[in-house]
């Protein structure tokens, strides 16, 4: 037990204080966490809008500077996995599951309640996929991207401990060598347990949601409970093996069934409509991106209040993910230069999601228009699947997307039991197995003790709530980050040219 730090206990003891809290006065849990959040989202928002923007930016530099060149790592470090290997472990691990649940219930949900326009109108359409567009966009990505470098330039480049507290050095100094430093850590790791088990949450709800609507199992607790338990067995015997073999074999596996139900729902689909809606939506996107980045709607409380339900509950929920998704991305991307790191986590990523939005988002609306469903009936977790019986091949659709969501969910939990083991074990890159299954079970536990304190609300609340400080954090990070940069640019005379032979 000498690998494990203080964070480690210090964190268990907060998780199992949640937990008892949870479970022994849901109803008070589910009261606090709505007060918190709710003060959050008046209070901050302006703050999370301004932050997320600026991450975007600092990126889009990073991307055209000279630093760019340099590696994340020795200059004769290779990449450990391949790009495809890479693309698919960082997806899985930072979206995968959401995009499941949320492709086609986001869209139809804003075609009924747009932000501005009036619902159910073809204004309401075009926003709908539009605000769909920027909340799995760029900025989003931008969020992990900041994380995921500074670790990766920190520990691979400069040799430092794989914690986020040592990211920090350049701007606190040698305080983050003490119990400030443990401060920073313990609210990382806290972050991550929350925002996985609030993903891990919305995962069962969905497996539920559609097992429900195929075969009549009940849609409650109970069954959740079960889900939970087990595909904790299956993502515990996942981890025991390796991030080489497990998470590495997992992630594949999602990207080829992912492809297979985006394929499939593409042609089955409304094909053409898709691909128009498709490209009028990415350039309604782009020419919109920096309004809706900014838009705060301090003078329609209607307005403002669809804003903290989406935009700002979703840059929280990014930021609850990011220190789990960051660390991820970084152990599995040394080798890679800021330039490649930055376009292959910021650009692809973001297009995948638009294109995954396009099929599902205008499947579901057009189902809607056709009048013989009325999807909005449906729990969000069972929206994808009433979805898929309009059209041919609904079985398959169908079944295709329960395997899809149960490896999602395997991996994310998986990914999440070696990063809190990392995190936990001084940065280290092979975290003991039993620190792994430590931190399997208590992701698990506080995922049920959420859904049994509120469903998916308290959910929600609680990836809030613990974003605030962490949104600190990141902003630290980036600074630290910009003044390292800029100190080995000047040492290393790094300046733009024509041509770089090679990178640094």
């Amino acid at each position: 037990m000498k690998k494990i730090s203080s964070v480690f206990w210090i964190t268990i003891a907060l998780v199992f204080a949640a937990v008892l809290y949870g479970f022994f006065s849901p109803e008070s849990f589910q009261e606090v966490t709505n007060n918190i959040q709710s003060a959050i989202k008046s209070t901050f928002g302006w703050y999370y809008l301004i932050l997320v923007t600026v991450l975007v930016i600092f990126c889009i530099f990073l991307i055209f500077s000279p630093v760019g060149a340099i590696k994340l790592g020795k200059p004769e470090d290779e990449p450990e996995f391949s790009k495809g290997t890479w693309f698919a472990m960082l997806f899985s691990a930072g979206m995968g599951i959401g995009l499941v649940f949320w492709g086609a219930a986001e869209p139809l949900f804003h075609y009924i309640n747009p932000p501005l326009a009036d619902g159910s109108t073809n204004a309401a359409n075009k926003e709908s996929m539009r605000y769909a567009f920027f909340h799995w966009g760029i900025h989003a990505w931008a969020i992990y991207a900041i994380v995921a470098l500074s670790l990766a330039y920190y520990k691979f480049r400069k040799g430092e401990p794989g914690l986020i507290s040592a990211t920090l050095k350049p701007v606190l100094g040698k305080s983050m060598d003490g119990p400030l430093g443990t401060v920073v850590d313990v609210i990382a790791v806290f972050a991550t347990v929350v925002g996985v088990a609030t993903t891990l949450g919305f995962g069962a709800a969905q497996i539920n949601g559609g097992l429900s609507y195929l075969t009549g199992i009940p849609n409650n607790y109970t069954t959740q409970v079960i889900i939970i338990l087990v595909v904790t067995v299956l993502f515990m015997i996942s981890a025991w093996s390796g991030l080489g073999k497990g998470i590495k074999y997992l992630s594949n596996t999602n990207l080829i069934l992912g492809i297979g139900l985006f394929v499939l729902m593409f042609f089955i689909g409304p094909t053409i409509f898709i691909l128009n809606v498709f490209t009028d939506s990415l350039g309604g996107y782009i020419q919109d991106i920096i309004r809706m980045s900014f838009r705060i709607a301090p003078f329609n409380e209607g307005h403002r209040a669809w804003i903290n339900d989406w935009t700002i509950f979703y840059w929280a929920w990014w930021m609850s993910w990011a220190p789990f998704v960051g660390i991820f991305i970084a152990r599995v991307s040394r080798g890679r230069t800021i330039r490649e790191f930055l376009i292959g986590v910021l650009l692809l990523p973001s297009l995948v999601s638009f294109l995954w939005f396009a099929v599902f988002g205008t499947s579901a609306i057009e189902t809607q228009k056709a009048g013989l469903i009325d999807l909005t009936q449906f729990a969000t977790e069972e929206v994808l699947f009433a979805t898929f019986s309009q059209y041919p091949g609904a079985a398959t659709l169908s079944f295709v997307a329960i395997v899809l969501i149960s490896t999602f969910f395997i991996t994310s939990a998986d990914s999440a039991t070696f990063v809190l083991g990392m995190q936990t074990t001084y940065g280290s890159l092979t975290p003991p197995n039993s620190v792994k299954l430590t931190w399997g079970v208590s992701q698990s536990a506080i995922a049920l003790i959420l859904l049994y304190s509120g469903g998916l609300q308290a959910l929600q609340n609680a990836a809030i709530i613990v974003a605030l400080p962490f949104s600190f954090i990141i902003l630290l990070m980036m600074l630290s980050l910009y003044r390292s940069l800029a100190k080995e640019k000047k040492e290393l005379g790094l300046y733009l040219k024509p041509k770089r032979k090679k990178n640094i």
